[in-house]
């Protein structure tokens, strides 16, 4: 679901405290991001703001959640937005920060 490796390397790239940073800025955007795709759903934006979900989760080694928004840009990109499955993106997203935030106890803001 994350890969360890990707975050120790981030970490370690960028030090510990601008490490919190990335990821307060990370959860933030990624939500934000969410929050106007419920609020506001547009298909004809689909495939970019899976492509936006995708490179956040890939900077911070949320695998699984990256995967299925890759899947939903192609699928988006292939005119194909109505059955991409939001419901268990978001999910994989809320698992992925949970098992984060259970490791590093500290990064539960944002």
């Amino acid at each position: 679901m994350i890969s360890w490796e990707r975050v120790n390397e981030l970490r370690d790239e960028v030090g510990i405290e601008d490490f919190r940073e990335v990821v307060a800025m990370f959860l933030e955007e990624v939500e934000d991001t969410m929050v106007r795709m419920i609020a506001v759903p547009d298909l004809s934006r689909l495939e970019e703001d899976m492509h936006f979900l995708k490179g956040s989760a890939l900077n911070l080694g949320f695998l699984q959640f990256s995967e299925l928004c890759q899947a939903g840009e192609k699928a988006a990109a292939g005119g194909q937005a109505d059955t991409v499955d939001l419901d268990e993106i978001f999910e994989s997203y809320a698992a992925s920060k949970s098992v984060f935030s259970k490791k590093f106890g500290c990064m539960k803001a944002a």
